[in-house]
């Protein structure tokens, strides 16, 4: 319900005190590289570990979280981790860094603490952020190209839909902040029409511009999304510019989405209160993790308007996603999926986060419910960083 009042989104979400009745003390947290591959390992004094994968491919953050980030929390009681995501903001000045890429280091070490207190309580992360309200997670496919021919999206595409089973599917659009050129001339126009022409009138079309366009160009590009039915509109015009988002949903009464590429809490609500957009769509990285997404559901959910995190991640990393969708109160819209696959098979890991019939399991067991083969990882890392109390 909208109200003239601001939400309260500042306020503790989740009692982790009642995780244990005793204090979990972050004895170490080891940043570990194998083969391209960044893990966060996370071991309290009682001996529960948690493990994450953070990221794959060489990574230019990984400098800001060994030097700003680890150190905080290690000697830390990880039930005190609601109010050391606010606490980190201010350490070592990490406010004047402030941004989708510090935000997203603190969420790495996040999702490794939660791991641990899960491992350490055996308790589900669901469990831990108010309780699990699905045991499936509808999916929309999402590609996250605009390389190809209309004609070879439309195919590749459809190949995952036809694997996944997957009821909607979100497209590039533009040129990405390209000043309304398109991505190849043409290209626009030919895959909304061959989109809707190969999957019926039945599929969900969701459309992601990533910035291209100026007010008045989204919204006469807004005229040919109507014309083949497309379900909301992400960041027509520059994320920056939040006067041109409005212009365009003021204009449209096709929903507009936006939010992917902010990290401030207070925006969010100016988003909302001012509907700048119709859809808040934060980052499950770039916002800053569980605990800072759940505050921005609650911005959303004070201003009536639906939440759906971007996030498509392959692999492990989209177990976040999928335990974060599977806490929330509501989930209006399903949850984005990458429609690529992994380069190499990750058989490292399980369960394997995959769309059978357009749903998602959501893993199960304490933590992230997810497990790795760290002995064979751990014999084959290329090195370690640990980070004592």
């Amino acid at each position: 319900m909208t109200t003239h009042t601001k939400p309260n989104y500042d306020r503790p979400l989740f009692n982790l005190h009642n995780v244990s009745s005793t204090p979990v003390i972050v004895e170490s947290i080891d940043l570990v590289r194998w083969r391209d591959i960044y893990f966060l390992r996370a071991r309290s004094k009682g001996g529960a570990a948690g493990l994450v994968m953070i990221h794959e491919g060489s990574h230019f953050l990984t400098a800001m979280l060994k030097e700003k980030v680890l150190p905080f929390f290690v000697g830390r009681d990880a039930r005190d981790l609601e109010s050391m995501i606010d606490e980190i903001y201010v350490y070592k000045w990490n406010y004047k860094y402030a941004g989708s890429a510090f935000w997203t280091t603190v969420a790495w070490v996040e999702a490794a603490l939660f791991d641990l207190l899960g491992k350490a309580s055996g308790k589900s992360i669901g469990d831990l952020l108010g309780g699990r309200k699905r045991d499936q997670v509808p999916v929309y496919v999402s590609s996250l190209i605009r390389e190809t021919t209309a004609e070879e999206e439309v195919e590749w595409v459809g190949q995952r839909i036809e694997q996944t089973k997957a009821k909607a599917v979100k497209l590039k659009i533009g040129g990405r902040l390209s000043r309304n050129a398109d991505a190849s001339p043409g290209r626009t126009e030919r895959l909304l029409a061959l989109a809707r022409k190969a999957w019926g009138s039945s599929m969900k079309i969701y459309i992601d511009a990533n910035g291209s366009y100026d007010a008045q160009y989204a919204i006469d590009i807004a005229k040919l999304l109507k014309e083949h039915n497309v379900a909301f509109f992400e960041e027509p015009c520059p994320f920056e510019d939040l006067d041109a988002t409005k212009a365009v949903a003021d204009a449209l009464d096709m929903p507009v989405a936006g939010g992917e590429q902010d990290a401030s809490l207070p925006r969010f609500e100016y988003m909302a209160r001012n509907r700048v957009v119709d859809i808040l769509q934060p980052d499950m990285l770039y916002n800053g993790g569980f605990i800072r997404n759940h505050r921005t559901n609650v911005i959303a959910e004070h201003y009536g308007l639906p939440l759906t995190p971007h996030s498509p991640y392959l692999g492990p990393r989209q177990a976040l996603t999928t335990h974060f969708c599977a806490s929330l109160p509501k989930l209006p819209i399903e949850m984005e999926y990458a429609a690529a696959l992994p380069k190499q098979p990750m058989d490292w890991y399980g369960p394997q986060i995959e769309v059978k019939d357009g749903m998602v399991a959501v893993p199960t067991g304490p933590g992230l419910g997810v497990t790795y083969d760290w002995d064979y990882i751990a014999k084959n890392r290329t090195n370690i960083h640990r980070f004592r109390a």
